[in-house]
């Protein structure tokens, strides 16, 4: 994270910080006024802690590996014999 998404984190959050003190000014000491307040200490807690240590940064993550599968029709014989609830209606049982 650079200097510059750190500052904009603490700029949201002091936003946020304004926006509740708003809240307690029109609702008091009501139930979900102090639980966005536990929230957003939190949050500060968090974003203390994360420019302190920040965790390593991932990089560039490599594409996975593309895994083929043909159009062609698999053979019914290797499904025999195994359970297909909750996968739709079937027009004929799969199952002996």
């Amino acid at each position: 994270m650079t200097r510059s998404d750190i500052a904009d984190l603490h700029f949201a959050v002091g936003q946020l910080q304004q926006c509740i003190g708003a809240l307690r000014g029109h609702y008091g000491d009501a139930h979900s006024v102090r639980r966005l307040e536990n929230d957003l200490e939190r949050l500060l807690l968090d974003t203390e802690d994360f420019e302190q240590t920040p965790p390593p940064e991932i990089g560039s993550r490599r594409p996975q590996d593309v895994i083929y599968v043909p159009d062609s029709k698999s053979d019914e014989a290797a499904w025999m014999g195994a359970q297909d609830e909750g996968l739709g209606f079937h027009s004929r049982p799969r199952t002996k």
